[in-house]
């Protein structure tokens, strides 16, 4: 066995067929900056729209029963809405802080559906 201390290098190439070895020692690179996103309490108390937008896939009883399943809409209320969306090319379904309306325009997405946020103006 051999008792001589490892020590690690590193073959750097020069031109072809001349190197130089290089001791691979600590990384000279510095910290990388992290910059937080800075939101501000008004920014995220306002109130924000949850506005479905109309598609020509999806049938009418289908886009009703997912504002009925998604919001807990009742049948009629969810009619109405789906009826706006048909001919007026969107609907305002919910309005309330803004986390709240990211988690129903995701399940909105998860059936399918056209929904975006809008913020309160």
């Amino acid at each position: 066995m051999n008792a001589e201390p490892l020590t690690a290098e590193v073959v750097i190439p020069l031109s072809p067929g001349v190197s130089r070895a290089k001791s691979a020692g600590p990384s000279t690179i510095g910290t990388p900056t992290i910059e937080k996103e800075a939101r501000t309490e008004e920014a995220l108390d306002l109130p924000w729209h949850v506005v479905v937008h109309n598609d020509p896939v999806n049938l009418m009883s289908y886009v009703t029963m997912v504002f009925q399943r998604v919001f807990g809409y009742p049948r009629d209320k969810a009619e109405k809405h789906m009826l706006e969306v048909h001919q007026k090319g969107r609907s305002i379904l919910w309005s309330g802080m803004r986390e709240r309306a990211e988690l129903y325009v995701q399940q909105l997405h998860g059936y399918l559906l056209l929904a975006t946020i809008e913020k309160v103006s």
